[in-house]
């Protein structure tokens, strides 16, 4: 199945996600990253020398881009992440297939974000899928696609009713491009039911469906027109929460663990009988008769069954050796990522904790809760409203105050 992603980046982040998809660190958290295979991984957008933060103030700073009116703890970047399941491109080619794959994909961003507004867009080739490599008896890469784009809107900025010219008044003065996360990604798309009707909200109004979704739906419709079949898109609507990474390795590594156990099992139990039909040990030294010079003489039948016990056992110990071997690498691994998965669990059950009065009272008084969270926006937008109106005040007292200087000014030379 195909997937898309949007993760949003403020400024306190913007550093170690490009370390991150731009391979500029030592190490990684994701075990399963090989920095060695990184030469393969296809920039279609590289960011150059230049970091995420230093692209975006330098086209504020030409006035490419506009944060008239953004937060400072606003979004920057929106970080979208197309991805497929590891099999559909084994399945189709591998590395080459996923390159043309996910070049389309890049137009796609191209199209829906505009080319100037992408900081970065890279394929990474590099993220070792061990299970799927278990599975091929190869090394296979998870084939994903980074871009890096600038959440930008078209705003129209109007003459002023101060405007000396009356009939520039209320006119397009300039269009400018708007950072905004939340303008970008307003829906405007009614959600239906199964009968084809709009669904309302308590108020009354039109739900809208949530802009991701839709996002989830043009990256598959674009794929599938440019050619590009034999996945599926992501079930519609779902609730179903991914298991994430670290708990996925888990899960395939106690399954890899339970498999081999019962390799090795299945081994014992098949050598055995096979000893037993042979030779007991007794009657293995029992074997042969010594000739008058000392020497062991065997019959035909016993010098085979002697030798193909002797092979069997040979065959059999290197066999259980190299599960040994294996079962205890991956004993190792799932003991990392075990600790790894009971520290963030921990984490999050800290902060359900803390967390837990609001979950309570969303759980009792959603409707109480709705309502206040509701009014917490208001009281937000009625602040930024009246920073606004305070900056155009500003705006229009130090206009005033220079017409006056120029009034003065003519004034003194009409009197000199």
């Amino acid at each position: 199945m195909s997937c898309a992603r949007v993760v949003q980046y403020k400024a306190s982040g913007l550093d170690k996600i490009y370390r991150h998809n731009e391979r500029r660190n030592e190490s990684y958290g994701n075990e399963n990253v090989i920095t060695e295979m990184s030469r393969y991984n296809i920039h279609f957008r590289d960011p150059g020398d230049e970091t995420y933060t230093e692209i975006f103030r330098r086209l504020e700073a030409e006035g490419v881009i506009s944060t008239r009116g953004l937060r400072e703890d606003a979004t920057l970047l929106d970080e979208i992440i197309i991805d497929v399941n590891t099999t559909y491109f084994e399945d189709h080619g591998g590395y080459e297939y996923a390159k043309k794959f996910y070049e389309e994909a890049y137009h796609f961003i191209e199209k829906k974000f505009g080319a100037d507004n992408i900081v970065s867009a890279v394929m990474h080739a590099d993220e070792l899928n061990t299970e799927a490599s278990e599975r091929f008896g190869k090394d296979v890469y998870h084939y994903h696609l980074h871009a890096m784009v600038i959440p930008v809107v078209d705003k129209d900025v109007k003459w002023s009713k101060r405007c000396k010219a009356p009939e520039l008044r209320g006119t397009v003065k300039e269009v400018i491009h708007q950072v905004s996360h939340s303008k970008k990604w307003a829906s405007d798309i009614p959600e239906r039911d199964e009968h084809g009707e709009i669904m309302l909200r308590k108020n009354g109004k039109p739900k809208f469906r949530k802009s991701y979704s839709i996002l989830q739906d043009e990256v598959y419709d674009h794929m599938i027109s440019h050619g590009f079949t034999g996945f599926e898109r992501g079930v519609l609507g779902s609730t179903a929460v991914h298991l994430d990474t670290l708990q996925f390795k888990i899960e395939k590594d106690r399954e890899r663990l339970a498999n081999i156990e019962g390799r090795i099992e299945q081994a014992r139990l098949d050598y055995e009988p096979a000893l037993e039909a042979k030779q007991k040990i007794e009657e293995i030294d029992s074997l042969g008769k010594r000739n008058i010079t000392g020497k062991v003489v065997l019959s035909d039948k016993d010098y085979n069954d002697l030798t193909a016990l002797a092979k069997e056992g040979l065959t059999s110990r290197s066999t259980i050796w190299d599960m040994h071997r294996t079962i205890e690498y991956y004993r190792d691994g799932f003991d990392r990522y075990a600790t790894r998965y009971e520290n963030l669990k921990d984490k999050y059950e800290e902060l359900t904790e803390k967390t837990r009065p609001f979950l309570d009272a969303m759980e009792h008084f959603p409707e109480l809760v709705t309502a206040f969270m509701n009014k917490l926006k208001d009281l937000f937008r009625d602040k930024a409203a009246r920073e606004q109106a305070e900056r155009e005040r500003q705006i229009a007292e130090r206009e005033k105050q220079r017409a006056m200087r120029k009034l003065t000014k003519k004034g003194r030379d009409i009197e000199r």
